[in-house]
């Protein structure tokens, strides 16, 4: 196994490091890409990101913890990005909602990002993160990502694909799962609609959403923690929703995550 990847440093001058500079416009603290600072700026100055996105003519509105956006940043070329608010869910949600302690889980995600890309595991790049204060001790804050390649969630994808695709899309998820066992990554909220797959045939790719629910706590049941999880997602989207995965399909791909590590 290989041996965990620390997780980098973000702060002050070593974002740079990273490609990242940092930005104060209008009483925000954000960062962003170097290539992308001139175009993340003229967004902030006409409000947050957030109310950017949603005012472009040319966007389209995907639903998940609320409106996300996917628009055309203004650099050159245009880069096509998704960008949504952060927000707590389960009870919180009521209770908090959008406002997090400050300085939100921003600055976590974008560390955790770049981990799990030193890991070779496949997430949204973060383009930029914007910090907005509120009363007391609390923000809220955006993320602006870049948008992936066409493609599905799993489930979607499942539904589309013929027998021989279907293996192919266990063997890009069974390499994800290896992955994040070597990297010792933990994904607490590890369902199928967090998986994303892009590509076609036999060469599919497999992504990693929702990387904020990602940590690294240590110890040796990574992998097992991670597939169990998945398999539990597989199980209620087959008894709830009628997926044709059955126990075969996690018998392979648990057999193909073994393989890989």
């Amino acid at each position: 196994m290989k041996p965990p990847i620390s997780i980098p440093d973000i702060q002050g001058s070593d974002l740079q490091r990273f490609g990242y500079v940092h930005l104060d416009v209008n009483g925000c603290q954000a960062v962003a890409l170097a290539w992308a600072v001139e175009a993340v700026a003229l967004a902030l100055a006409a409000g947050t990101l957030h109310e950017w996105a949603g005012q472009q003519p040319l966007r389209e509105e995907m639903y998940g913890r609320g409106i996300i956006y996917s628009v055309d940043l203004s650099t050159i070329p245009a880069t096509s990005v998704v960008v949504r608010r952060n927000r707590h869910g389960g009870l919180l949600r009521v209770l908090t909602g959008e406002y997090f302690l400050a300085p939100t889980r921003a600055p976590i995600e974008l560390a955790t990002s770049l981990r799990l890309a030193e890991a070779q595991i496949l997430t949204p790049e973060v383009i930029a993160y914007a910090v907005y204060p509120a009363a007391g001790i609390f923000a809220r804050s955006d993320v602006m990502t870049r948008r992936l390649p066409d493609g599905d969630d799993f489930p979607a994808a499942w539904r589309k694909a013929n027998k021989a695709d279907h293996d192919s899309m266990l063997v890009a998820v069974g390499r994800l799962l290896a992955n994040l066992a070597c990297a010792g990554a933990w994904h607490a909220d590890l369902n199928l609609k967090n998986i994303y797959i892009a590509g076609s045939g036999a060469d599919l790719t497999a992504y990693l959403l929702d990387v904020d629910r990602v940590t690294f706590p240590g110890g040796g049941d990574i992998a097992a923690r991670n597939f169990n999880r998945l398999a539990r997602s597989a199980r209620k989207w087959r008894e709830r929703w009628g997926l044709d995965f059955d126990e075969g399909s996690l018998a392979r791909l648990a057999d193909l995550a073994e393989e890989n590590r």
